[in-house]
């Protein structure tokens, strides 16, 4: 069905279900949270309005996550495994500088005007929130994103060791100093709830230990408590997780990532520009 012949009566329903779980972040998260949602589960009045195309594309995409499998690697095991207990804190976009931040999120290691590009404050004060966005306005970015200590990147170069550590590399290399790692999923357990976010951001305190990233090292110390993964406020709410606590964390394949509220929203989000060139396609079929 595609959203912008939805009738009257079944786009208010759709808007329904929608403000409900919106004012309910645990709604997403049942005992098995790496199962797709439910289409109606997943709408959004703000984000049907603006990529129209993305219910039928989420449709689709659903029949080909239950079928995706985690890569493996020639010898049988997975390609991208679980990094487990890892203190994570969490993080937001426009946090000013800190003791325990000391560099600013107004920036991030690949935008230079993340905060303006977003829309604005991510504020992460559960009373400045209307489910997993800012109350105040809907992020033009996916407001599900996370950092983790390392860049690929320098000064408009690509750092020599990012060819043999980054799994992905080869398949993905559009040219020199332009990231692989910007936008990647990753996957985040805690307790019985997964959560799946962009990566967005390098950090905590770090953007060269590519020997935990990718590798088998642990994160190492610094002053959040040895902390390895930033989160989100959405990511935060949607896990039930403390600002700071401990989760599992792996990188996941676009076909891996089931339907979710990190699918609603941002220029940025795979789902969205999926959506938008299905949509782009269409339209020049009908032309012809």
């Amino acid at each position: 069905m595609n959203p912008v012949n939805l009738t009257p009566a079944l786009r208010v329903s759709l808007i329904a279900v929608a403000s409900l779980l919106v004012a309910a972040p645990g709604a997403f998260a049942s005992r098995q949270a790496q199962k797709a949602a439910p289409r109606s589960e997943l709408s959004s009045s703000d984000s049907m309005e603006k990529y129209p195309g993305l219910l039928s594309f989420l449709d689709r995409k659903a029949e080909n996550t239950q079928n995706a499998r985690p890569e493996r690697t020639r010898k049988g095991k997975e390609r991208y495994p679980w990094r487990t207990q890892i203190v994570t804190t969490t993080f937001w976009v426009g946090e000013a500088a800190s003791k325990r931040n000391p560099v600013h999120n107004h920036a991030s290691s690949w935008d230079r005007n993340w905060a303006k590009n977003f829309g604005g404050f991510d504020d992460p004060n559960p009373k400045n929130r209307n489910g997993y966005l800012p109350a105040k306005f809907t992020p033009q970015q996916n407001p599900f994103y996370v950092a983790l200590p390392y860049n690929d990147t320098t000064r408009g170069t690509t750092k020599p060791e990012a060819r043999k550590a980054i799994p992905w590399f080869d398949r993905t290399f559009q040219r020199e100093g332009k990231s692989v790692l910007k936008g990647r999923w990753v996957a985040i357990r805690f307790n019985n709830r997964i959560a799946y976010a962009q990566w967005e951001d390098c950090g905590p305190f770090r953007t060269d230990h590519w020997q935990y990233v990718f590798g088998d090292e642990r994160p190492k110390a610094n002053l959040n408590k040895g902390a390895g993964l930033d989160v989100s406020p959405a990511v935060r709410d949607f896990l039930g997780m403390k600002s700071t606590d401990v989760t599992d964390w792996r990188f996941v394949e676009f076909d891996e990532v089931p339907q979710g509220p990190w699918a609603l929203h941002g220029d940025n989000n795979t789902f969205v520009q999926n959506a938008r060139e299905t949509e782009r396609k269409g339209a020049l079929v009908d032309r012809r």
